[in-house]
């Protein structure tokens, strides 16, 4: 089929709009159309391609997840060494660097020096000719690396062809070194993840990171959420940048993705200071990093200086204490989950690490324990990075005395008593009891929680309070509970009943989305339920569902649609949603308002903490009526929504002149009010 100009041309706006939206999202986070927009666009472009594959080019956003790996990754040659760095442990190592290479070139005394946090992850390099993606590859033994070309085309913060701007000139042929990266959220969230469905959580982010580079079919690594940071220029067509502060700028001037945390030293004794200064704050940052790299400036110096061994004598990592410590496991406890699923957690003599103290531990897995022989009374090695859960990594059998005592898993829920099971193909072991204690007081905690139906004043403790008082057996029970029913529990007055009740009552009102979220069914969480809403418009369309149709939703593989179908063939299941629908807890996603809407095409960014409204709550009101709500302030942005303690959004957005809105200001805009 021969294609239509038109066509062509389509497809053509199509790719520049999907790469110009993937690049504002990816790398600026400041997306300026929505989810379902952007996927319109998309799916538009995969039917065309369908129609026409003759007009499919390389470049094409639809092929970011490419063929298979071989078995075996092909080998290739870098264009120059990929070398590694020399470490510097603390103020003084780093002092004695500097003068040793001071010593080799007196021009070190007046040169000024770039500082980058040392990432933890997997440095790969990356090929582009003409402006198109061609090879991506690990760096190997810094010679030859493995070619992942098909693998890094799955991150969408990798432009497939470098975007075209205005004054922006892009050599013919350029060789450009990063770092993949998995951050501490992302890494929290995809081990959740792992937990709800039964399978192995993983040991840290840089493994994690590597592994899913590595992996040989590109669909796995698409589902790992990798990021990258760019920091060098290994090969250029055209003169390289003079000094690492331009080649950062230069790369970002791509549209290619660089780290916007950077220090500038007049000198080594500034750099020391400020690689002093950052090692608590980078428990703060969005990812593990275990140093700062301090590099010389200038690239005629850095280049001059050589290189020692495999090291570049211009640059060194100055390293942080290592955060792993030698502790004595106590005993092991086993949690219930939501699900039902039995986790294991060390409990642990306490032990100082990182500025914290640590009594708890996390031991991944049953499997795990049997794996490294983990017995009670071991001396075991501890580690935390940044924020992440602090867990057990190995014990150390050759300091046993013999009082150690193997562990057993458990054989029954340590919660109710019933028979625990393990389902195929899972590593998790699960208890079988739908009315379990443990899982009731998860469950009812779920429901109510802010990405859920968001019921204020119902957390923990007062969980526990209804279930022990046996006021609630199922979270519909909720529903039903009168303020006299509260009054006889420990610290509730009138007032507070009355409050929580109204809570409850209240979030009758919630959305669609959020009772799917709500309702905890395996591996549905609110971007899934969002996706299912959007294809079935009430609870009784979703649960007569077949396997077949809710794989057709966006993100539903197979295991979902089959843990969903199963959590609607439950009785009790079945029970609980007709309680609900005689409860008036029945949203439907038919009723979102459409047509005219007040903040219809405004966009807003929201900082600091608002009077009454949550950041949630916030947002969901200005999208409930028309409006978007972005991460970051840029000219496209109409207004800014501050409450208190605002960041650095309040001072960017007194720079661009963009209107500043109160929380009672944003009301009056949605009434219609003038403001």
């Amino acid at each position: 089929m021969t294609a239509d100009p038109k066509v062509i041309q389509e497809i053509e706006e199509l790719r520049r709009k999907i790469n110009y939206n993937s690049y504002l999202y990816n790398t600026l986070d400041q997306p300026e159309i929505s989810d379902y927009d952007y996927d319109l666009l998309f799916n538009r472009l995969k039917e065309l391609e369908a129609q026409y594959p003759e007009l499919i080019t390389p470049d094409s956003p639809t092929q970011r997840v490419g063929s298979k790996l071989s078995d075996k990754f092909r080998k290739v040659r870098h264009p120059a060494p990929i070398l590694s760095l020399a470490n510097g442990f603390g103020s003084q190592e780093t002092l004695d660097w500097f003068d040793r290479i001071a010593r080799i070139d007196s021009r070190v005394l007046d040169t000024d020096f770039l500082l980058e946090p040392k990432l933890d992850g997997l440095t790969v390099v990356l090929t582009y000719d003409n402006g198109l993606f061609t090879l991506g590859a690990t760096r190997g033994d810094g010679i030859v690396g493995e070619d992942i070309t098909e693998n890094l085309k799955t991150l969408p913060t990798i432009p497939l062809r470098i975007p075209i701007k205005p004054g922006i000139h892009v050599p013919d042929h350029i060789v450009f070194r990063g770092e993949s990266f998995i951050t501490k959220s992302d890494f929290k969230k995809l081990n959740l993840e792992m937990e709800e469905k039964g399978l192995k959580t993983y040991l840290n982010p840089r493994n994690t990171a590597a592994g899913s580079l590595r992996q040989l079919d590109p669909v796995i690594t698409a589902q790992r959420p990798l990021r990258l940071y760019l920091y060098q220029i290994v090969e250029s067509s055209e003169p390289m940048p003079p000094t690492q502060e331009a080649t950062l700028d230069t790369i970002a001037s791509y549209g290619l993705p660089v780290n916007p945390l950077r220090w500038k030293a007049a000198s080594i004794r500034e750099a020391v200071e400020i690689c002093e200064s950052q090692a608590a704050k980078r428990h703060g940052w969005a990812y593990d990093a275990d140093g700062i790299v301090i590099k010389i400036n200038d690239h005629t110096l850095y280049e001059d200086l050589g290189i020692v061994g495999k090291d570049p004598r211009g640059a060194l990592a100055y390293k942080y204490p290592g955060e792993e410590v030698e502790t004595t496991l106590l005993d092991i406890q086993v949690n219930v989950g939501r699900t039902g699923a039995l986790t294991p957690l060390a409990l642990l003599e306490p032990t100082p690490i990182g500025g914290v103290v640590v009594r708890q531990a996390t031991l991944h897995n049953f499997d795990f324990i049997a794996d490294k022989d983990i017995r009670v009374g071991d001396r075991v090695l501890l580690k935390r990075a940044g924020e992440v859960i602090p867990y057990i990594v190995a014990p150390l059998p050759e300091k046993r005395d013999g009082s150690q005592v193997p562990y057993v898993p458990p054989t029954l829920c340590p919660s109710c008593g019933a028979p625990v099971e393990r389902e195929e193909g899972t590593v998790a072991l699960y208890c079988i009891n739908a009315s379990c204690p443990a899982q009731l007081s998860r469950n009812i905690e779920h429901f109510a929680s802010r990405g859920a139906m968001d019921i204020v004043g119902l957390g923990e403790q007062i969980v526990k309070q209804l279930v022990d008082a046996s006021l609630i057996q199922s979270t519909a029970d909720l529903y039903r509970l009168k303020e006299s029913d509260l009054l006889g529990l420990d610290k509730f007055g009138p007032k507070k009943a009355q409050n929580l009740v109204e809570a409850i009552q209240a979030s009758k009102n919630q959305t669609l989305p959020r009772l799917i979220t709500a309702l905890g069914i395996r591996g549905v969480g609110e971007v899934a339920a969002e996706k299912l809403s959007e294809s079935f418009h009430d609870l009784d369309a979703l649960a007569q569902a077949t396997t077949e149709e809710l794989q057709r939703v966006d993100g539903v593989g197979d295991i979902m649609a089959q843990d969903i179908r199963a959590w609607f063939e439950e009785d009790d299941n079945q029970g609980l949603l007709e309680d609900f629908r005689e409860l008036g807890v029945w949203p439907n996603s038919a009723e979102v308002v459409k047509g005219d809407q007040p903040l219809e095409g405004f966009i807003f960014v929201i900082t600091g903490t608002l009077p009454s409204l949550s950041r949630d709550q916030a947002e969901e009101l200005i999208k409930a009526n028309g409006g978007k709500v972005v991460g970051s302030v840029s000219k496209k942005t109409n207004y800014l929504v501050l409450g208190e303690n605002p960041g650095s959004k309040h001072t960017r957005a007194l720079e661009l002149g963009i209107p500043i809105l109160s929380e009672d200001d944003l009301n009056r805009l949605v009434e219609r009010l003038d403001i």
